[in-house]
């Protein structure tokens, strides 16, 4: 196991993968892990990894290396073109850190002031789209920057042009690029969702207000329905259905919690939206997207109290919806069946906390540094094998895993480790 901190790697150059996203697919390299964006290429949290482990030694798998010196925060990490980037606060900055693959420092960058009120840390991960880093912060000025070095292109504060204000525990989504925009979520009582030019940051269009509601903490998902694009996301009071193109709102269906707190990025599969929060008593919701004419509209399906889900994330696969509950269950394990609601188990796992999945297995870390791996099957929630993250990092561990390129990478605070999880 290699420590790094902060080492710098004099005059490394990478070469361009000229990896493509297409909807619903990824292409990831051996040598090349992509990961480039908050929840991954396509946006549903499962890796396109393939055998890894399926049983972990007893303490755990090979810790790689580690990292100190990344700030402290909650934001994940995303990769491309052998490079991994994330944010945390470093002194009164936000700071964007990049690591080659081996844990060795490349750059990092001053990006604005530090968020030091309630949970002070960085929120947002960095979106990486060709050879630009997007970035937003929590104050809400979003960063265009160069990957190669972090050279500034362009930054533009939405709350400032848009006259909206931040919320209670700061902005905290990833910004979502498709072909030509970078989307992000101002809100307040002029507009919802608005799309910057991803080349210079002005203006393409912005979506008329959803009812005066404020920013959520959740990322955006990107979808299509029917042969529409749509930008789903979720204000502090509702869900929200925008056209991705003309930035036309199309639907504000109420999703009100306790303190505001909308925070998980909706899952969107075969024309269905599934949304969860925690603090209150709506729990997950899904809905039905059908179209009515020029527009697309939402209809509810079921809703189940069974998973209150608070941050941790929420994620389909084979037709079941896998996540931690909040208050409702007390910090267990939910599996649902996607098309009913159906609860097929709640356990109590490694507790509370955040996942992901790769190679038909559940990778997921509790608030409190516990890692637990789990077959993502709707028939019981078995763990496999678990291990604490080592002592070090500040405050809970609420950064979501990535497993990506046979590594498996898990932050705590101003640490970042990497293990290795390929077989």
């Amino acid at each position: 196991m290699i420590d790094m901190q902060k080492r710098p790697v004099s005059g490394r150059r990478f070469l361009l993968a000229g990896l493509a996203v297409i909807l619903g697919a990824a292409t990831t390299m051996a040598d090349r892990p992509y990961w480039p964006r908050f929840h991954g290429p396509d946006g549903t949290n499962i890796s396109p990894d393939k055998n890894l482990l399926t049983e972990w030694p007893k303490d755990g798998p090979e810790l790689v290396w580690k990292y100190k010196g990344i700030g402290d925060g909650f934001a994940g990490i995303t990769t491309a073109d052998g490079r991994i980037f994330t944010a945390g606060n470093v002194d009164d900055h936000m700071v964007i850190t990049v690591l080659d693959l081996d844990g060795k420092l490349l750059w990092t960058k001053k990006v604005g002031q530090a968020w030091t009120k309630n949970y002070p840390g960085s929120r947002g991960t960095p979106t990486i789209d060709g050879d630009r880093l997007y970035f937003e912060g929590p104050w809400g000025t979003v960063y265009c920057l160069d990957v190669e070095d972090g050279r500034e292109i362009w930054s533009a504060n939405i709350l400032d042009e848009f006259a909206s204000e931040n919320i209670e525990w700061a902005l905290a989504e990833s910004v979502l690029v498709d072909q030509r925009r970078a989307i992000v979520l101002p809100a307040g009582k002029n507009t919802s969702l608005v799309a910057l030019d991803k080349t210079d940051g002005k203006p393409v269009w912005r979506a008329k207000t959803a009812d005066g509601d404020l920013a959520g903490y959740a990322t955006a998902t990107l979808a299509e329905f029917d042969g529409i694009p749509l930008v789903l996301t979720m204000t502090d009071e509702s869900l929200i259905g925008v056209n991705a193109e003309t930035g036309e709102l199309y639907f504000r269906v109420p999703h009100k919690t306790e303190f505001n707190v909308n925070a998980t990025k909706p899952v969107y599969h075969d024309g269905r939206v599934v949304v969860s929060s925690g603090y209150g008593t709506t729990g997950t919701v899904q809905w039905q997207l059908k179209r009515e004419g020029d527009r697309v509209a939402a209809e509810q399906v079921w809703q189940s109290e069974e998973l209150d889900n608070h941050h941790g994330g929420v994620l389909y696969y084979n037709g079941f919806l896998y996540g931690a509950s909040h208050k409702f269950n007390r910090g267990n394990w939910i599996c649902l069946d996607w098309k009913t609601g159906e609860l097929k188990y709640k356990e109590r796992g490694v507790g509370k906390g955040s996942l992901t999945l790769a190679d038909g297995m559940l990778y997921l870390m509790s608030e409190r540094g516990q890692v637990g791996l789990v077959r993502a099957t709707p028939e019981a929630h078995e763990v496999i094998n678990k291990f604490k993250l080592p002592r070090g990092g500040r405050g809970p561990t609420w950064a979501h895993p990535v497993v990506i390129g046979g590594r498996l990478y898990l932050r705590h605070g101003d640490f970042l480790f990497a293990y290795n999880v390929a077989k």
